[in-house]
Protein backbone atom coordinates (compact mmCIF):
# COMPACT_ATOMS: atom_id res chain seq x y z
CA UNK A 1 0.00 0.00 0.00
CA UNK A 2 3.08 2.11 1.15
CA UNK A 3 4.85 1.57 -2.30
CA UNK A 4 1.18 2.13 -4.15
CA UNK A 5 0.70 5.84 -2.78
CA UNK A 6 4.14 7.33 -2.84
CA UNK A 7 4.56 5.92 -6.54
CA UNK A 8 8.17 3.90 -5.30
CA UNK A 9 9.05 -0.09 -5.80
CA UNK A 10 8.29 -1.68 -2.18
CA UNK A 11 12.17 -2.49 -2.52
CA UNK A 12 13.19 1.06 -1.89
CA UNK A 13 11.04 1.80 1.26
CA UNK A 14 12.00 1.21 4.86
CA UNK A 15 9.69 1.46 8.32
CA UNK A 16 10.25 3.51 11.60
CA UNK A 17 7.71 2.57 14.55
CA UNK A 18 4.15 3.25 13.04
CA UNK A 19 5.61 5.15 9.64
CA UNK A 20 6.66 3.72 6.28
CA UNK A 21 9.56 5.70 4.85
CA UNK A 22 10.86 6.55 1.32
CA UNK A 23 14.13 7.60 3.09
CA UNK A 24 15.42 9.02 -0.75
CA UNK A 25 12.47 11.34 -0.87
CA UNK A 26 12.34 12.51 2.52
CA UNK A 27 8.54 11.20 2.07
CA UNK A 28 6.69 8.67 4.95
CA UNK A 29 3.11 7.74 5.55
CA UNK A 30 1.53 6.69 8.31
CA UNK A 31 0.37 3.24 9.41
CA UNK A 32 -3.16 4.66 9.36
CA UNK A 33 -3.08 6.17 6.21
CA UNK A 34 -2.34 3.28 4.58
CA UNK A 35 -4.74 0.93 7.07
CA UNK A 36 -7.57 1.06 4.52
CA UNK A 37 -6.24 0.22 1.50
CA UNK A 38 -3.92 -2.56 2.84
CA UNK A 39 -7.18 -4.42 3.64
CA UNK A 40 -8.46 -4.12 0.25
CA UNK A 41 -5.02 -5.75 -1.34
CA UNK A 42 -4.77 -9.29 -0.95
CA UNK A 43 -2.06 -10.67 1.11
CA UNK A 44 1.44 -11.33 -0.33
CA UNK A 45 3.12 -14.82 -0.88
CA UNK A 46 5.50 -14.99 2.19
CA UNK A 47 7.86 -16.43 -0.46
CA UNK A 48 8.30 -12.69 -1.83
CA UNK A 49 8.68 -11.31 0.93
CA UNK A 50 12.30 -10.18 2.14
CA UNK A 51 12.52 -10.03 6.09
CA UNK A 52 14.46 -7.29 7.60
CA UNK A 53 17.95 -8.93 8.54
CA UNK A 54 18.03 -9.21 12.26
CA UNK A 55 20.82 -7.17 12.72
CA UNK A 56 18.42 -4.25 11.99
CA UNK A 57 15.93 -5.34 14.63
CA UNK A 58 15.37 -2.34 17.26
CA UNK A 59 13.75 -4.53 20.06
CA UNK A 60 13.58 -8.29 19.23
CA UNK A 61 15.80 -10.28 21.18
CA UNK A 62 16.75 -7.14 23.59
CA UNK A 63 15.43 -7.42 26.93
CA UNK A 64 12.30 -5.27 27.68
CA UNK A 65 10.58 -4.64 30.93
CA UNK A 66 7.05 -5.88 31.19
CA UNK A 67 4.14 -3.13 31.00
CA UNK A 68 2.06 -4.51 33.35
CA UNK A 69 4.80 -5.29 36.04
CA UNK A 70 4.23 -2.35 37.93
CA UNK A 71 0.43 -2.59 38.36
CA UNK A 72 0.81 -5.78 39.38
CA UNK A 73 3.44 -5.38 41.80
CA UNK A 74 1.36 -2.56 43.53
CA UNK A 75 -2.00 -4.09 44.16
CA UNK A 76 -3.69 -1.58 41.05
CA UNK A 77 -3.97 -4.50 38.51
CA UNK A 78 -7.27 -5.70 38.08
CA UNK A 79 -8.44 -9.24 38.43
CA UNK A 80 -11.83 -10.88 38.08
CA UNK A 81 -11.95 -10.95 42.01
CA UNK A 82 -11.32 -7.30 41.98
CA UNK A 83 -14.49 -6.51 39.42
CA UNK A 84 -17.60 -4.46 39.99
CA UNK A 85 -20.80 -2.95 37.87
CA UNK A 86 -23.39 -0.92 39.03
CA UNK A 87 -26.17 -2.98 41.26
CA UNK A 88 -24.15 -5.83 41.78
CA UNK A 89 -24.79 -8.65 43.91
CA UNK A 90 -22.67 -11.07 44.80
CA UNK A 91 -22.94 -15.11 45.23
CA UNK A 92 -21.45 -18.03 46.98
CA UNK A 93 -21.83 -21.87 46.52
CA UNK A 94 -21.88 -25.17 48.55
CA UNK A 95 -20.81 -27.78 46.15
CA UNK A 96 -21.82 -31.33 46.87
CA UNK A 97 -19.46 -33.22 48.88
CA UNK A 98 -18.74 -35.46 45.68
CA UNK A 99 -19.25 -35.34 42.10
CA UNK A 100 -22.09 -36.64 40.53
CA UNK A 101 -24.23 -35.71 43.47
CA UNK A 102 -27.40 -33.63 43.93
CA UNK A 103 -29.03 -31.54 45.71
CA UNK A 104 -32.14 -33.28 47.54
CA UNK A 105 -33.65 -30.83 50.18
CA UNK A 106 -32.72 -27.92 52.23
CA UNK A 107 -33.40 -28.63 55.40
CA UNK A 108 -33.07 -25.32 56.72
CA UNK A 109 -33.89 -22.61 53.75
CA UNK A 110 -36.09 -20.26 55.73
CA UNK A 111 -33.42 -19.63 58.35
CA UNK A 112 -30.93 -19.19 55.78
CA UNK A 113 -33.08 -16.66 53.36
CA UNK A 114 -33.56 -15.00 56.70
CA UNK A 115 -29.24 -14.51 57.66
CA UNK A 116 -28.19 -11.18 57.04
CA UNK A 117 -27.96 -8.98 53.84
CA UNK A 118 -29.11 -12.13 51.59
CA UNK A 119 -31.21 -11.86 49.07
CA UNK A 120 -31.82 -15.24 48.01
CA UNK A 121 -31.09 -18.99 48.05
CA UNK A 122 -30.74 -21.25 44.71
CA UNK A 123 -30.87 -24.70 43.42
CA UNK A 124 -27.85 -25.25 41.17
CA UNK A 125 -26.72 -28.68 39.56
CA UNK A 126 -24.57 -30.14 42.12
CA UNK A 127 -24.59 -27.05 44.75
CA UNK A 128 -26.56 -24.24 46.66
CA UNK A 129 -26.04 -20.79 46.24
CA UNK A 130 -26.65 -17.82 47.77
CA UNK A 131 -26.94 -14.31 46.58
CA UNK A 132 -26.74 -11.44 49.01
CA UNK A 133 -25.55 -8.02 49.05
CA UNK A 134 -22.03 -8.47 50.13
CA UNK A 135 -19.81 -11.57 49.49
CA UNK A 136 -19.07 -12.36 53.09
CA UNK A 137 -23.02 -12.68 53.80
CA UNK A 138 -23.41 -14.82 50.96
CA UNK A 139 -19.98 -17.20 52.20
CA UNK A 140 -21.26 -17.17 56.21
CA UNK A 141 -25.04 -18.35 55.07
CA UNK A 142 -24.22 -21.11 52.30
CA UNK A 143 -22.11 -22.54 54.81
CA UNK A 144 -24.84 -22.36 57.14
CA UNK A 145 -27.20 -24.07 54.61
CA UNK A 146 -28.42 -27.67 55.52
CA UNK A 147 -28.63 -29.67 52.15
CA UNK A 148 -29.41 -33.46 51.96
CA UNK A 149 -27.32 -34.43 49.33
CA UNK A 150 -28.29 -37.13 47.06
CA UNK A 151 -26.13 -40.14 45.10
CA UNK A 152 -25.56 -39.49 41.25
CA UNK A 153 -28.37 -40.98 39.35
CA UNK A 154 -27.93 -44.20 37.63
CA UNK A 155 -28.08 -42.74 34.48
CA UNK A 156 -26.36 -39.72 35.07
CA UNK A 157 -24.13 -38.22 32.51
CA UNK A 158 -21.80 -36.25 35.14
CA UNK A 159 -18.52 -38.08 36.14
CA UNK A 160 -19.29 -39.13 39.21
CA UNK A 161 -17.21 -39.87 42.24
CA UNK A 162 -17.65 -43.00 44.31
CA UNK A 163 -17.53 -42.79 48.08
CA UNK A 164 -14.99 -45.11 48.24
CA UNK A 165 -12.30 -43.79 46.30
CA UNK A 166 -8.79 -43.81 47.45
CA UNK A 167 -6.23 -42.44 45.54
CA UNK A 168 -3.76 -44.63 46.83
CA UNK A 169 -5.44 -47.52 45.97
CA UNK A 170 -6.63 -46.50 42.56
CA UNK A 171 -2.45 -46.24 42.34
CA UNK A 172 -2.64 -49.51 43.06
CA UNK A 173 -5.58 -50.50 40.57
CA UNK A 174 -3.37 -48.66 37.93
CA UNK A 175 -0.39 -50.94 38.64
CA UNK A 176 -2.61 -53.82 37.98
CA UNK A 177 -3.30 -53.64 34.78
CA UNK A 178 -1.96 -55.68 32.18
CA UNK A 179 -4.04 -54.26 29.10
CA UNK A 180 -4.74 -54.25 25.91
CA UNK A 181 -1.94 -51.36 25.13
CA UNK A 182 -2.37 -49.23 21.75
CA UNK A 183 1.11 -47.97 20.51
CA UNK A 184 2.11 -44.63 19.92
CA UNK A 185 5.62 -45.41 18.98
CA UNK A 186 7.13 -48.92 17.81
CA UNK A 187 10.06 -49.04 16.37
CA UNK A 188 12.98 -52.13 16.01
CA UNK A 189 12.01 -55.36 17.94
CA UNK A 190 11.89 -54.72 21.43
CA UNK A 191 10.32 -58.19 22.61
CA UNK A 192 13.68 -59.92 20.88
CA UNK A 193 16.17 -57.57 21.96
CA UNK A 194 15.07 -57.91 25.56
CA UNK A 195 15.07 -61.83 25.06
CA UNK A 196 18.34 -62.09 24.16
CA UNK A 197 20.03 -59.62 25.98
CA UNK A 198 22.22 -60.64 28.88
CA UNK A 199 21.34 -57.17 30.83
CA UNK A 200 18.03 -56.16 31.60
CA UNK A 201 16.42 -53.28 33.45
CA UNK A 202 12.61 -53.14 34.87
CA UNK A 203 11.02 -50.56 37.23
CA UNK A 204 7.79 -48.83 38.12
CA UNK A 205 7.01 -45.36 38.30
CA UNK A 206 4.14 -43.50 39.26
CA UNK A 207 3.00 -39.54 40.07
CA UNK A 208 0.86 -38.14 42.08
CA UNK A 209 -2.82 -36.11 41.97
CA UNK A 210 -1.56 -32.58 41.50
CA UNK A 211 -4.17 -29.67 42.13
CA UNK A 212 -3.76 -26.04 40.22
CA UNK A 213 -3.53 -24.03 43.78
CA UNK A 214 -3.56 -20.90 41.97
CA UNK A 215 -3.88 -17.82 44.34
CA UNK A 216 -6.98 -16.24 42.66
CA UNK A 217 -9.76 -18.00 43.42
CA UNK A 218 -12.49 -19.10 40.50
CA UNK A 219 -14.84 -16.84 39.83
CA UNK A 220 -16.99 -14.84 37.57
CA UNK A 221 -19.49 -11.85 37.17
CA UNK A 222 -22.40 -12.20 34.70
CA UNK A 223 -24.72 -9.37 33.75
CA UNK A 224 -27.99 -9.73 31.38
CA UNK A 225 -28.82 -5.95 29.59
CA UNK A 226 -31.79 -4.79 28.44
CA UNK A 227 -31.40 -5.11 25.08
CA UNK A 228 -31.11 -8.99 25.66
CA UNK A 229 -27.52 -9.18 25.39
CA UNK A 230 -25.31 -11.11 27.70
CA UNK A 231 -21.96 -10.04 29.42
CA UNK A 232 -19.78 -12.16 31.57
CA UNK A 233 -16.14 -11.14 33.45
CA UNK A 234 -14.30 -14.42 33.51
CA UNK A 235 -10.64 -15.33 34.11
CA UNK A 236 -9.91 -18.00 30.95
CA UNK A 237 -7.59 -19.17 28.64
CA UNK A 238 -9.62 -19.69 25.89
CA UNK A 239 -12.07 -16.88 24.72
CA UNK A 240 -13.64 -18.11 21.87
CA UNK A 241 -14.34 -21.57 23.32
CA UNK A 242 -16.07 -20.12 26.42
CA UNK A 243 -18.07 -17.72 24.14
CA UNK A 244 -19.45 -20.49 22.23
CA UNK A 245 -20.10 -22.77 25.57
CA UNK A 246 -22.08 -19.78 27.45
CA UNK A 247 -23.84 -19.53 24.10
CA UNK A 248 -24.63 -23.25 24.12
CA UNK A 249 -25.99 -23.09 27.45
CA UNK A 250 -28.45 -19.91 26.99
CA UNK A 251 -29.69 -20.33 23.69
CA UNK A 252 -28.17 -16.57 22.82
CA UNK A 253 -26.85 -16.04 19.55
CA UNK A 254 -22.31 -15.56 19.87
CA UNK A 255 -23.31 -12.43 18.59
CA UNK A 256 -25.31 -11.20 21.87
CA UNK A 257 -22.86 -12.34 24.31
CA UNK A 258 -19.67 -10.16 24.98
CA UNK A 259 -16.81 -12.06 26.93
CA UNK A 260 -14.09 -10.16 29.47
CA UNK A 261 -11.33 -11.58 29.61
CA UNK A 262 -9.70 -9.68 33.14
CA UNK A 263 -6.20 -10.80 34.16
CA UNK A 264 -5.64 -14.49 35.46
CA UNK A 265 -4.42 -14.60 39.02
CA UNK A 266 -2.08 -17.42 38.43
CA UNK A 267 -3.44 -20.52 35.60
CA UNK A 268 -1.03 -23.26 35.05
CA UNK A 269 -3.89 -24.53 33.05
CA UNK A 270 -7.31 -24.25 35.54
CA UNK A 271 -9.04 -21.48 33.52
CA UNK A 272 -9.77 -24.04 30.28
CA UNK A 273 -13.49 -25.25 29.72
CA UNK A 274 -14.27 -28.15 32.27
CA UNK A 275 -16.90 -29.60 33.11
CA UNK A 276 -17.90 -28.74 36.71
CA UNK A 277 -14.96 -26.98 37.12
CA UNK A 278 -15.96 -23.52 36.18
CA UNK A 279 -18.12 -20.81 37.97
CA UNK A 280 -19.45 -19.07 35.23
CA UNK A 281 -22.65 -21.38 34.25
CA UNK A 282 -23.52 -20.92 38.07
CA UNK A 283 -22.45 -17.11 37.51
CA UNK A 284 -25.23 -16.98 34.51
CA UNK A 285 -27.80 -18.89 35.79
CA UNK A 286 -28.21 -16.85 39.03
CA UNK A 287 -28.16 -13.68 37.03
CA UNK A 288 -30.85 -14.43 35.08
CA UNK A 289 -32.41 -15.74 38.01
CA UNK A 290 -32.10 -12.08 40.27
CA UNK A 291 -32.55 -9.97 37.04
CA UNK A 292 -29.26 -8.65 38.27
CA UNK A 293 -25.87 -8.81 37.76
CA UNK A 294 -24.41 -11.24 39.94
CA UNK A 295 -20.79 -11.78 40.93
CA UNK A 296 -19.48 -15.46 42.10
CA UNK A 297 -16.48 -16.28 44.16
CA UNK A 298 -15.88 -19.56 44.89
CA UNK A 299 -14.41 -19.86 48.45
CA UNK A 300 -10.46 -21.42 48.39
CA UNK A 301 -12.11 -24.39 50.10
CA UNK A 302 -15.04 -24.99 47.34
CA UNK A 303 -12.04 -24.76 44.63
CA UNK A 304 -9.75 -27.51 45.96
CA UNK A 305 -13.26 -29.66 46.12
CA UNK A 306 -13.92 -28.88 42.44
CA UNK A 307 -10.64 -28.01 41.03
CA UNK A 308 -9.68 -30.85 38.28
CA UNK A 309 -6.92 -32.46 38.76
CA UNK A 310 -3.41 -33.65 36.84
CA UNK A 311 -3.65 -37.12 36.18
CA UNK A 312 -1.92 -40.09 37.32
CA UNK A 313 0.07 -42.40 35.94
CA UNK A 314 1.83 -45.84 36.56
CA UNK A 315 4.70 -46.88 33.46
CA UNK A 316 6.06 -50.10 33.43
CA UNK A 317 9.72 -49.72 31.89
CA UNK A 318 11.87 -52.09 30.27
CA UNK A 319 15.00 -51.85 28.80
CA UNK A 320 17.70 -54.10 27.63
CA UNK A 321 21.62 -53.11 27.74
CA UNK A 322 24.39 -54.20 25.13
CA UNK A 323 27.83 -55.73 25.67
CA UNK A 324 29.00 -52.28 26.90
CA UNK A 325 26.44 -50.79 29.01
CA UNK A 326 24.47 -49.03 26.60
CA UNK A 327 20.64 -48.45 26.15
CA UNK A 328 19.41 -50.72 22.94
CA UNK A 329 15.90 -50.90 23.77
CA UNK A 330 13.21 -49.51 25.94
CA UNK A 331 9.55 -49.89 26.85
CA UNK A 332 7.04 -47.73 28.54
CA UNK A 333 3.47 -48.63 29.07
CA UNK A 334 1.47 -46.30 30.83
CA UNK A 335 -1.86 -46.93 32.71
CA UNK A 336 -3.54 -43.93 32.77
CA UNK A 337 -6.24 -41.51 31.64
CA UNK A 338 -4.85 -38.16 29.37
CA UNK A 339 -6.61 -35.46 30.26
CA UNK A 340 -7.92 -35.07 26.86
CA UNK A 341 -9.09 -38.45 26.99
CA UNK A 342 -10.80 -37.08 30.11
CA UNK A 343 -12.42 -33.98 28.99
CA UNK A 344 -13.87 -35.66 26.04
CA UNK A 345 -15.10 -38.32 28.53
CA UNK A 346 -14.13 -41.71 25.90
CA UNK A 347 -11.46 -42.50 24.49
CA UNK A 348 -10.04 -41.52 21.41
CA UNK A 349 -9.66 -43.16 18.01
CA UNK A 350 -6.07 -42.11 18.21
CA UNK A 351 -4.25 -41.98 21.37
CA UNK A 352 -4.26 -39.19 23.10
CA UNK A 353 -1.23 -37.04 22.78
CA UNK A 354 -1.52 -35.49 26.17
CA UNK A 355 -1.42 -38.78 27.96
CA UNK A 356 2.29 -39.95 26.75
CA UNK A 357 4.28 -36.94 25.58
CA UNK A 358 7.59 -36.90 27.60
CA UNK A 359 7.96 -40.55 27.13
CA UNK A 360 7.08 -40.70 23.46
CA UNK A 361 8.79 -37.92 20.90
CA UNK A 362 11.94 -38.55 23.26
CA UNK A 363 15.10 -38.18 20.64
CA UNK A 364 18.23 -40.38 22.39
CA UNK A 365 19.46 -42.64 20.03
CA UNK A 366 18.18 -46.12 21.04
CA UNK A 367 17.24 -48.07 18.41
CA UNK A 368 14.33 -50.39 19.40
CA UNK A 369 11.39 -48.48 21.81
CA UNK A 370 7.78 -48.96 22.11
CA UNK A 371 5.43 -46.76 24.07
CA UNK A 372 2.49 -47.25 25.05
CA UNK A 373 -0.79 -46.95 26.32
CA UNK A 374 -3.16 -48.46 28.75
CA UNK A 375 -6.04 -46.47 28.96
CA UNK A 376 -7.96 -46.75 32.00
CA UNK A 377 -10.91 -44.39 32.63
CA UNK A 378 -10.80 -42.88 36.26
CA UNK A 379 -13.72 -41.45 38.15
CA UNK A 380 -11.58 -38.09 39.24
CA UNK A 381 -12.20 -35.18 36.89
CA UNK A 382 -8.62 -34.09 35.45
CA UNK A 383 -7.42 -31.49 33.29
CA UNK A 384 -4.21 -29.66 31.98
CA UNK A 385 -1.97 -28.59 34.04
CA UNK A 386 1.70 -26.57 33.59
CA UNK A 387 3.25 -28.63 30.26
CA UNK A 388 0.30 -31.05 30.07
CA UNK A 389 1.89 -35.03 29.99
CA UNK A 390 5.57 -33.52 29.96
CA UNK A 391 5.23 -32.70 33.73
CA UNK A 392 5.13 -36.57 34.84
CA UNK A 393 6.10 -38.31 31.62
CA UNK A 394 9.52 -36.38 31.50
CA UNK A 395 10.10 -37.62 35.07
CA UNK A 396 9.69 -41.35 34.16
CA UNK A 397 11.66 -41.24 31.09
CA UNK A 398 14.70 -39.32 32.67
CA UNK A 399 15.06 -40.88 35.89
CA UNK A 400 14.93 -44.11 34.26
CA UNK A 401 17.59 -43.47 31.86
CA UNK A 402 19.62 -42.86 35.03
CA UNK A 403 18.60 -46.19 36.02
CA UNK A 404 19.88 -47.52 32.61
CA UNK A 405 23.00 -45.40 33.10
CA UNK A 406 24.13 -46.66 36.73
CA UNK A 407 22.89 -50.24 35.59
CA UNK A 408 25.34 -49.86 32.77
CA UNK A 409 28.37 -48.36 34.36
CA UNK A 410 28.03 -44.74 32.79
CA UNK A 411 28.01 -41.70 34.13
CA UNK A 412 24.19 -39.97 33.25
CA UNK A 413 25.72 -36.58 31.62
CA UNK A 414 27.69 -38.58 29.73
CA UNK A 415 25.29 -41.16 28.40
CA UNK A 416 22.92 -38.37 27.20
CA UNK A 417 25.48 -36.99 25.36
CA UNK A 418 26.44 -40.40 24.12
CA UNK A 419 22.64 -40.80 22.94
CA UNK A 420 22.73 -37.60 21.37
CA UNK A 421 25.52 -37.17 19.53
CA UNK A 422 24.01 -36.67 15.99
CA UNK A 423 21.47 -34.42 17.36
CA UNK A 424 23.47 -30.91 17.11
CA UNK A 425 21.08 -28.70 18.60
CA UNK A 426 20.28 -31.12 21.89
CA UNK A 427 23.76 -31.70 22.16
CA UNK A 428 24.80 -28.00 22.32
CA UNK A 429 22.20 -27.35 24.44
CA UNK A 430 23.43 -30.25 27.16
CA UNK A 431 26.90 -29.13 27.19
CA UNK A 432 25.34 -25.73 27.66
CA UNK A 433 23.94 -26.47 30.95
CA UNK A 434 26.99 -28.46 31.85
CA UNK A 435 29.37 -24.96 31.27
CA UNK A 436 26.15 -23.21 33.34
CA UNK A 437 26.84 -25.26 36.10
CA UNK A 438 30.93 -24.87 35.96
CA UNK A 439 31.63 -27.96 34.53
CA UNK A 440 29.47 -30.79 35.16
CA UNK A 441 30.11 -32.89 38.48
CA UNK A 442 27.50 -35.72 39.48
CA UNK A 443 29.23 -35.77 43.32
CA UNK A 444 28.67 -36.15 45.89
CA UNK A 445 31.13 -34.15 47.28
CA UNK A 446 31.11 -31.57 50.06
CA UNK A 447 30.56 -27.78 49.63
CA UNK A 448 31.76 -25.25 50.91
CA UNK A 449 29.21 -24.77 53.80
CA UNK A 450 30.30 -28.50 54.82
CA UNK A 451 27.11 -29.83 53.47
CA UNK A 452 26.81 -33.14 51.39
CA UNK A 453 26.01 -32.59 47.65
CA UNK A 454 25.12 -33.98 44.41
CA UNK A 455 23.83 -33.68 40.89
CA UNK A 456 21.47 -34.52 38.86
CA UNK A 457 20.73 -33.77 34.90
CA UNK A 458 17.56 -34.28 32.94
CA UNK A 459 16.22 -32.81 29.86
CA UNK A 460 12.61 -32.26 28.28
CA UNK A 461 11.71 -31.16 24.61
CA UNK A 462 8.01 -30.27 25.37
CA UNK A 463 5.70 -27.51 22.87
CA UNK A 464 8.83 -26.75 20.22
CA UNK A 465 11.34 -25.87 22.56
CA UNK A 466 14.27 -27.95 24.72
CA UNK A 467 15.67 -27.63 27.97
CA UNK A 468 18.15 -28.99 30.29
CA UNK A 469 18.55 -28.75 33.93
CA UNK A 470 21.24 -29.87 36.49
CA UNK A 471 19.76 -30.09 39.57
CA UNK A 472 22.53 -29.65 43.00
CA UNK A 473 20.91 -30.81 46.39
CA UNK A 474 21.39 -32.17 49.69
CA UNK A 475 19.15 -33.42 52.54
CA UNK A 476 18.78 -31.66 55.80
CA UNK A 477 16.86 -32.57 58.75
CA UNK A 478 15.57 -35.62 56.62
CA UNK A 479 14.30 -33.52 53.79
CA UNK A 480 15.57 -32.73 50.14
CA UNK A 481 17.08 -29.30 50.01
CA UNK A 482 17.56 -27.75 46.61
CA UNK A 483 19.98 -25.66 46.06
CA UNK A 484 20.97 -24.86 42.89
CA UNK A 485 19.03 -24.96 39.66
CA UNK A 486 21.08 -24.56 36.13
CA UNK A 487 18.65 -24.57 32.96
CA UNK A 488 19.85 -24.39 29.80
CA UNK A 489 16.45 -23.25 27.48
CA UNK A 490 16.78 -23.44 23.47
CA UNK A 491 13.15 -21.92 22.46
CA UNK A 492 14.34 -21.46 18.98
CA UNK A 493 14.40 -18.25 18.08
CA UNK A 494 13.92 -15.55 21.02
CA UNK A 495 11.74 -11.98 21.09
CA UNK A 496 12.29 -10.83 24.67
CA UNK A 497 15.06 -12.67 27.00
CA UNK A 498 13.62 -11.43 30.07
CA UNK A 499 10.20 -12.29 29.54
CA UNK A 500 11.97 -16.00 28.84
CA UNK A 501 14.15 -15.72 31.82
CA UNK A 502 10.96 -15.15 33.88
CA UNK A 503 9.09 -17.64 32.70
CA UNK A 504 12.21 -20.33 33.54
CA UNK A 505 12.14 -18.67 37.17
CA UNK A 506 8.36 -19.53 37.16
CA UNK A 507 8.44 -22.40 35.77
CA UNK A 508 11.19 -24.02 38.17
CA UNK A 509 9.39 -23.03 40.97
CA UNK A 510 6.31 -24.93 40.22
CA UNK A 511 8.45 -27.44 39.19
CA UNK A 512 10.18 -28.00 42.62
CA UNK A 513 6.90 -27.22 44.14
CA UNK A 514 5.21 -30.68 42.68
CA UNK A 515 8.41 -32.36 43.50
CA UNK A 516 9.18 -31.44 46.94
CA UNK A 517 5.53 -31.25 48.46
CA UNK A 518 2.58 -30.87 46.22
CA UNK A 519 -0.22 -33.85 46.22
CA UNK A 520 -3.72 -33.63 46.00
CA UNK A 521 -4.98 -37.15 48.48
CA UNK A 522 -8.23 -38.77 48.24
CA UNK A 523 -9.51 -40.57 51.00
CA UNK A 524 -13.30 -41.81 51.11
CA UNK A 525 -14.32 -40.08 47.51
CA UNK A 526 -13.22 -36.57 48.62
CA UNK A 527 -9.81 -34.57 48.84
CA UNK A 528 -8.13 -34.62 52.35
CA UNK A 529 -6.77 -30.74 51.28
CA UNK A 530 -9.63 -28.26 51.31
CA UNK A 531 -7.02 -25.49 51.52
CA UNK A 532 -3.13 -24.59 52.02
CA UNK A 533 -2.87 -26.22 55.35
CA UNK A 534 -3.55 -29.31 54.39
CA UNK A 535 -1.68 -28.63 50.71
CA UNK A 536 1.19 -27.42 51.20
CA UNK A 537 2.84 -25.27 48.40
CA UNK A 538 6.50 -24.69 47.75
CA UNK A 539 7.90 -22.29 50.25
CA UNK A 540 10.32 -19.20 49.40
CA UNK A 541 12.10 -20.78 51.91
CA UNK A 542 13.13 -23.76 49.69
CA UNK A 543 12.94 -22.05 46.62
CA UNK A 544 16.47 -22.89 45.13
CA UNK A 545 18.46 -20.37 43.36
CA UNK A 546 18.14 -20.41 39.48
CA UNK A 547 20.31 -19.90 36.82
CA UNK A 548 19.70 -19.40 33.35
CA UNK A 549 21.07 -19.93 29.56
CA UNK A 550 19.01 -18.97 26.99
CA UNK A 551 20.30 -20.93 23.67
CA UNK A 552 19.45 -19.56 20.54
CA UNK A 553 19.86 -22.33 17.73
CA UNK A 554 17.59 -20.18 15.31
CA UNK A 555 14.86 -22.89 14.94
CA UNK A 556 11.05 -22.43 14.28
CA UNK A 557 10.06 -20.74 17.83
CA UNK A 558 8.79 -22.83 20.63
CA UNK A 559 6.74 -22.42 23.95
CA UNK A 560 8.68 -21.00 26.69
CA UNK A 561 5.59 -20.74 29.38
CA UNK A 562 5.50 -24.44 29.84
CA UNK A 563 9.31 -25.98 28.62
CA UNK A 564 10.96 -24.94 31.58
CA UNK A 565 9.01 -26.92 33.80
CA UNK A 566 9.41 -30.94 33.33
CA UNK A 567 12.97 -31.74 33.62
CA UNK A 568 13.24 -30.17 37.05
CA UNK A 569 11.59 -32.82 38.51
CA UNK A 570 13.52 -35.67 37.06
CA UNK A 571 17.11 -33.86 37.92
CA UNK A 572 16.39 -33.46 41.59
CA UNK A 573 14.92 -37.27 41.49
CA UNK A 574 18.31 -37.96 39.99
CA UNK A 575 20.72 -36.09 42.08
CA UNK A 576 18.69 -37.19 45.07
CA UNK A 577 18.84 -40.71 44.04
CA UNK A 578 22.34 -40.90 43.71
CA UNK A 579 23.38 -38.94 46.91
CA UNK A 580 21.20 -41.62 49.26
CA UNK A 581 21.69 -44.18 46.80
CA UNK A 582 17.45 -44.50 47.47
CA UNK A 583 16.11 -44.48 43.56
CA UNK A 584 12.77 -42.51 43.31
CA UNK A 585 10.29 -44.06 41.41
CA UNK A 586 7.32 -41.60 42.92
CA UNK A 587 6.54 -38.23 43.49
CA UNK A 588 6.46 -35.78 45.95
CA UNK A 589 9.78 -36.47 47.99
CA UNK A 590 7.79 -35.71 50.66
CA UNK A 591 6.42 -39.42 51.24
CA UNK A 592 10.32 -40.24 51.77
CA UNK A 593 12.07 -40.60 54.38
CA UNK A 594 16.03 -40.01 54.28
CA UNK A 595 18.41 -40.53 56.62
Amino acid sequence: AGAEQLGVPVAQLTTTPGRVVHAASGRSLGYGELASRALDMPVPDPSTITLRDPSQFRWIGKPVKRLDAYDKSTGKAQYSIDLKVDGMLHAAVQHAPRLGMTVGSLRNQAQVEAMKGVHSVHQLPGAVAVVAERWWHAKRAVEATQVEWLEAAADSTVRAMPADFSSDKYRDFLAAQQGPARDEENEGDVNATLANAKTKVEATYHNQYVNHAQLEPPSALARYNPDGTLEVWLPNQAPDMFRADIAKRTGLDVSKITLHSPLLGGFFGRHFLYDSANPYPQAVALAKAVGRPVKLIWSREEEFLRDVLRPVAVVKFRAALDDKGLPVAIEAVSATEGPSEAIAGKQGDKIDPTALEGLSGKSYAIPNKRIAQIYVKGPAMLGYWRSVGNSLNDFFYEAFLDELADKGGHDPYELRLHLLRDNKRLTTLLQAVGELSGGWKRGPYTAEDGSRRARGVAMASPFGSHAAVVAEVSIENGQVKVHNIWEAIDPGSIVNPAIIEAQVNGAVALGLSQTLVEEAVYVDGKPRARNYDLYPILPPSRMAKVHVKIVESGEKMGGIGEPPLPAVAPAVANAVAHLTGQRIRSLPLSRYTFA
